[in-house]
């Protein structure tokens, strides 16, 4: 099985929207670190997804649409999107298929959107997905009840409806033992 780290939407862009929260950072970008280092010493090809809009943070024209200060820049591929999913109107999918990848360890900002979307139609296309969820952030989300919930909430939620049946939910230290060699438990 051949498989390719996707790191979506880990941009700048996310620093200057009003929901931005930096306390959960340092942990997502030691997360992500890890990720790519290890995906890198193993061969692994590295996919930046990065989403662009037509004004504010992720227009482009802003600067903002760079990898997040702290996290390690390298890509083996880069991937534009305007849409949720990282396989809708980019090159992505026939980047994989042209070189036997069928199977997608996923990480990035923001965990119950793009990265879960993503995951959710990557499987649906019949990749293996890996979703690592500590490699994922996200910031609380209001509910129109006027209820906060948390970014552990969310992230124990994405974990719940995609087990089983979109992906499976993989820590940092069972990747990095996998591409060096270790077998995973299924």
């Amino acid at each position: 099985m051949s498989a390719a780290l996707l790191v979506i939407d880990v941009q700048e862009s996310f620093r200057h929207r009003p929901t931005w929260q930096p306390a959960e950072i340092p942990a997502f970008s030691d997360a992500v670190n890890r990720l790519v280092a290890a995906s890198r010493a193993s061969g692994v090809p590295v996919v930046r997804v990065f989403h662009l809009e037509d004004e504010g943070p992720f227009d482009p024209s802003t600067g903002f649409v760079v990898p997040l200060e702290g996290i390690d820049a390298y890509a083996d591929h880069r991937v534009n999107k305007r849409v949720h999913s990282a396989l809708v109107g980019t090159d992505l999918l026939p980047w994989l298929k042209a070189r036997g990848i069928d199977r997608l360890i996923i990480s990035g900002i923001r965990t119950e959107q793009c990265c879960e979307t993503t995951a959710r139609h990557a499987s649906d296309l019949g990749f293996k997905v890996d979703y690592v969820t500590e490699a994922t952030l996200t910031f609380p989300i209001r509910h129109s009840n006027g209820r906060e919930y948390s970014t552990a909430e969310i992230k124990e939620r994405t974990e719940l409806v995609l087990t089983g049946r979109f992906a499976t939910i993989r820590t940092v230290a069972e990747i990095e033992a996998e591409l060096q060699g270790q077998t995973m438990q299924a």
